[in-house]
């Protein structure tokens, strides 16, 4: 299977066509398309479902993906790589979590507020007439209208994934929980999160392993570890700062856990995540 590459921090563009059928193909970078016309179908991963104008699409990088046009389309798409977060700072990042992990990576529109198509709409064509132009501080105010995108994306997501909030018989308002507590080691012990809730400690052990299928800790740990692996890869944060931020005692203790997870410390991860990343590059 084809395997694209993006060898700029960030790439937007306009794509217009009638006739295109799209080859299912891996990314190695992030990608949104914004339908400002057209009717088709969009493929993520074998799923398919139909596109309509204002909808905006995310494709994670090694996701296979692909469109079939039905009547004339004019796509935006919005592409940035890892270069491009690592120019960003910490709390921006921590923003980009519901991207990065609480998205299904199935086809659909990622836009639960509707308020938010015609924002999208309105960005997408201020950052094309941006890029034509030759203004004064280009690249500083279309960075920030790329960053302003990839921020509603990941505030709709956010909202597809609480829309049951405070339902305690929902389980996404318990993994809601966890998610935005992750930062915070004491606000993850079952006791608060039982206290959070209004239910027993033991109650609520059996509860979250019946609707997620692991351990309240386990599943905790292997969130946790995801999260570092993005730091590791899309970041350079140094250990101790990443160890800092995920409320860890140390370099050491991070070392622990991470090689009790992949079975490298973290550091060798990162190195063998380089060297794969420029083998990619060098097969296109």
């Amino acid at each position: 299977m084809l395997i694209k590459n993006l060898y700029l921090p960030f790439e937007i563009g306009i794509f217009e066509t009638d006739t295109y059928t799209a080859k299912e193909h891996k990314n190695t970078y992030f990608e949104m398309f914004f339908i400002l016309e057209g009717k088709g179908i969009q493929v993520i991963n074998q799923h398919q479902l139909e596109y309509a104008p204002n909808k905006l699409f995310l494709i994670f990088p090694q996701d296979t993906h692909g469109f079939e046009v039905i009547e004339k389309t004019t796509f935006f798409f919005l592409r940035f790589n890892e270069s491009y977060l690592k120019t960003q700072d910490r709390e921006w990042l921590k923003k980009l979590e519901y991207i990065f992990y609480n998205h299904n990576h199935l086809p659909g529109c990622i836009l639960k507020n509707t308020e938010d198509k015609p924002l999208i709409r309105a960005l997408a064509e201020a950052l094309t007439k941006e890029q034509k132009g030759q203004n004064l501080y280009k690249q500083e105010v279309m960075q920030q209208l790329i960053n302003t995108i990839i921020t509603i994306a990941a505030r709709n997501i956010a909202l597809l994934e609480t829309a049951n909030q405070y339902h305690p018989t929902q389980p996404l308002s318990v993994l809601g929980y966890v998610h935005q507590n992750i930062y915070f080691p004491n606000a993850l012990r079952i006791e608060k999160l039982a206290e959070h809730f209004n239910l027993s400690p033991n109650y609520m052990s059996e509860y979250f392993k019946k609707q997620t299928g692991e351990s309240f800790q386990h599943y905790i740990n292997s969130y946790r570890m995801k999260l570092i692996e993005t730091r590791l890869l899309h970041t350079n944060f140094r250990l101790n700062e990443i160890a800092d931020e995920f409320g860890l005692t140390d370099v050491s203790h991070l070392n622990k856990l991470f090689k009790n997870h992949k079975g490298i410390n973290p550091s060798e991860f990162r190195k063998f995540a380089n060297v794969d990343r420029k083998a990619n590059e060098t097969k296109i």
